[in-house]
């Protein structure tokens, strides 16, 4: 009888020990069916041996071996061993939650053979002038198949509507689907595009690193960060190897997937995000396990996906915040990725306009290697001019300063795309009663009740919670309330007055909620039939919108003097971003932010692009005040629905960090910045240290002392290298 040691999804840091035959042969990696209590879970073989530490008769057998999918690699086993060492997370949980959700349950799984969509003999002999021209979708996938058969996935990225278009082609017999033929060691590159000096340097400095090396691409917007990354993929497909893209929203990812499939036609891309349907994610995940995915593009998660000829790893737009999982595993999928790329051997590439100073400050020192692009890719394009329109002094309508207004204007008459950057979503962050001072408060929360007029709901944007905007005020009963603040309703509403005739579009979160809406969204802006974006962030980055001319930024001014020491690094971060989406054709660009600080240096950086100059002043404060990239820092955080519980917990955890006596930095307990989010209290405890090893060495001895604590009826949890608190 041998034993094996089996990973659960189970918030428990132990491996359970199972026996089985000896006359079968497991490799750890081996998916496996086991009981459990009462049930049957699917778990991961981590370890076989001889013998076990448990006497014989409380062993339980295994049910079944799960042959339906290879085992995880050897390397990808020790990455997962890592990560829950690190982050101090159940190696159980940390290695199931890695999987797709298909392979964590317990039924058996089958890879379906790809097919792809080619005309039929009809289909070619087809007069397209003959089909309604009201048939858009199915004109578009006709054209595109004229030119080389599609995979389902690319005939989706045709349209939201490509699947119903599609059976409709099917049905009348102009469209017939084909095997995919087995990976080739040739495929097409469209270099279409001349290299740069300086993105040439780059792609030949990374492609001449023979093991593994870290790469800060930082180029300015529209420099061709994007250029230089396909043809780092060219080479290393050339070679037999793939690629793994990280970015950092799923938004991005139409945009990407369609670029690198036009230039890179015959190789076989997959996607793996939250998007996805369980099958579509499970079958892209195999695809990658097996090798036939060359280029995986994905999301934070996508950090974990079996690669066997992995040769390249890029994360794209490396400071953003959306790479840092904020429950559960609280792992850097940038962090994750940099280790992944040390272990394999591999070069790993960081690109950014604004890298974070953590990643900057290494490059300085000389642990990553600096590559700089300092032009925009296309000849004629320029960077935007940066101006700041002093609201301290001027009368505003709905948060629209007069020369802003004029601006857009002058957009609208020469027949250029505009964009109005807030990062607030709804009509008002809040509800006044102007006679008592009443505001829209959360009753679950120690947030305001976000005002959404069209819909005439008060929503909290914490906890989700949401009520009737109420006819009268509910303290004193005065009837007139007003919103107080702008949001992107309220910013649409307004320019839809100002400009009646012109083409306005809103793309936040509430508009964006259905699937595909986005996609139609980018298509009306790159077919040139909006006038006006009204947005937040998601508009921000990694979008190419040539006719656009102008970006007017809206109320930046909150993140200036924030409790959060990171706020005005991701407050540049984000307006380098959102300016950068302005005059990247051969038009000129131009930034207003309407502001009452002008003269503050982060506007003034802005103004001269010196991204250097700011992170300069950053490393100083970052320095004397003793924050990373100086220290480093773990976060143990406490929810509790009583808060004297929560409080009495972290103080003893306290207690227990002191008595350690370990050379640590061991802070006091304090309320998190929301205090109270879906009628749960929140509080945290910071530790830090100026090295990461004797940090790592204190949590090895706080982590058993922390689970022995009482902790009935709250929620606690580790955050290493913390973001947010």
């Amino acid at each position: 009888m041998a034993i094996v040691r089996v990973a659960l999804d189970v918030p428990l840091s132990t491996l359970f020990d199972y026996s089985l035959d000896s006359s079968i042969v497991i490799v750890p990696g081996t998916r496996v069916l086991v009981p459990f209590g009462r049930k049957k879970m699917a778990g991961i073989v981590m370890e076989c041996a001889m013998d076990s530490a448990l006497s014989a008769e409380r062993i339980k057998p295994v049910l079944q071996v799960l042959g339906d999918v290879p085992p995880l690699s050897d390397e990808l086993l020790v990455l997962l061993r890592f990560c829950s060492d690190y982050y101090h997370y159940p190696l159980g949980v940390t290695v199931l939650s890695a999987l797709p959700v298909r392979l964590r349950a317990s039924q058996l799984v089958t890879l379906k053979e790809t097919m792809q969509f080619s005309l039929s003999v009809s289909g070619r002999a087809l007069d397209l002038s003959l089909l309604s021209k009201r048939k858009v979708v199915q004109h578009r996938i006709l054209a595109a198949l004229k030119l080389d058969s599609l995979s389902a996935a690319q005939v989706r990225a045709l349209s939201p509507s490509a699947a119903s278009a599609l059976k409709a082609l099917s049905h009348a017999g102009w469209v017939e689907t084909c095997a995919v033929p087995a990976v080739s060691s040739s495929f097409t590159f469209n270099n279409t595009h001349t290299l740069t000096l300086e993105q040439q340097h780059a792609v030949d400095a990374i492609t001449k690193a023979s093991c593994f090396g870290c790469f800060l691409l930082h180029g300015i917007t529209g420099s061709g960060k994007t250029e230089i990354y396909v043809h780092l993929m060219n080479r290393v497909l050339q070679q037999g190897g793939q690629v793994l893209l990280l970015v950092p929203e799923i938004n991005l990812t139409p945009q990407l997937e369609n670029y690198f499939r036009s230039r890179l036609p015959d190789v076989e891309l997959v996607s793996l995000h939250s998007g996805l349907s369980d099958g579509e994610r499970m079958q892209n995940w195999l695809h990658a396990q097996s090798g036939r995915a060359r280029i995986i593009l994905g999301t934070r998660l996508a950090v974990f996906t079996p690669l066997p000829q992995l040769a390249l790893l890029i994360v794209d737009e490396e400071h953003d915040a959306s790479f840092k999982q904020q429950d559960g595993l609280r792992y850097s999928a940038r962090d994750v990725a940099i280790f992944r790329a040390s272990q394999r051997g591999v070069p790993i590439v960081l690109g950014s306009a604004t890298p974070s100073l953590e990643s900057y400050y290494n490059a300085q020192s000389g642990r990553y290697q600096m590559l700089r692009l300092t032009q925009r890719a296309a000849a004629q394009a320029r960077l935007p001019t940066v101006s700041c329109i002093n609201t301290s002094n001027i009368i505003m309508q709905h948060g629209l300063s007069e020369p802003l207004l004029k601006a857009l204007a002058e957009r609208l008459q020469r027949g250029e795309q505009s964009l109005i950057f807030i990062n607030r979503r709804g009509y008002a962050p809040v509800l006044m009663c102007g006679a008592c001072g009443w505001l829209s408060g959360c009753s679950n929360c120690a947030g305001k009740l976000v005002l959404h007029l069209k819909d005439r709901r008060l929503r909290c944007h914490h906890c989700g919670h949401q009520e009737r905007v109420p006819h009268a005020c509910p303290s004193c009963g005065n009837a007139d309330l007003q919103p107080i603040g702008i949001g992107t309703q309220r910013v649409e509403s307004a320019l839809q007055e100002y400009f009646p005739r012109a083409r306005i579009l809103r793309v936040d979160r509430d508009s964006t909620r259905n699937k595909g809406t986005w996609q139609a969204m980018r298509q009306q802006i790159q077919e040139d039939v909006v006038d006006i974006l009204v947005g937040t962030q998601m508009l921000a980055k990694g979008h190419d919108f040539p006719n656009l001319t102008l970006v007017g930024v809206l109320n930046p001014d909150g993140a200036l003097y924030s409790s959060d020491f990171r706020a005005s690094e991701k407050l540049f971060a984000q307006l380098v971003q959102v300016a950068g989406r302005a005059g990247r054709a051969d038009k000129t660009g131009e930034v207003l932010i309407q502001t009452a600080f002008p003269d503050h240096p982060l506007f003034r950086a802005l103004r001269e692009h010196d991204y250097d100059g700011w992170a300069t002043i950053l490393l100083a404060e970052r320095q004397s005040a003793g924050f990373p990239p100086f220290m480093y820092q773990v976060l143990l955080r406490a929810e509790a629905k009583h808060e004297a519980k929560m409080y009495t917990f972290l103080q003893r955890a306290r207690d227990a960090a002191i008595e350690l006596a370990m050379p640590v930095e061991i802070y006091g307990v304090i309320p998190a910045a929301m205090p109270r989010r879906a009628n749960h209290f929140l509080a945290h405890l910071l530790v830090q240290s100026e090295a990461r090893k004797p940090l790592q060495q204190f949590l090895r001895e706080w982590r058993p002392l922390l689970d022995a604590l009482p902790a009935q009826k709250l929620r606690w949890s580790l955050d290493i290298d913390p973001i947010d608190f």
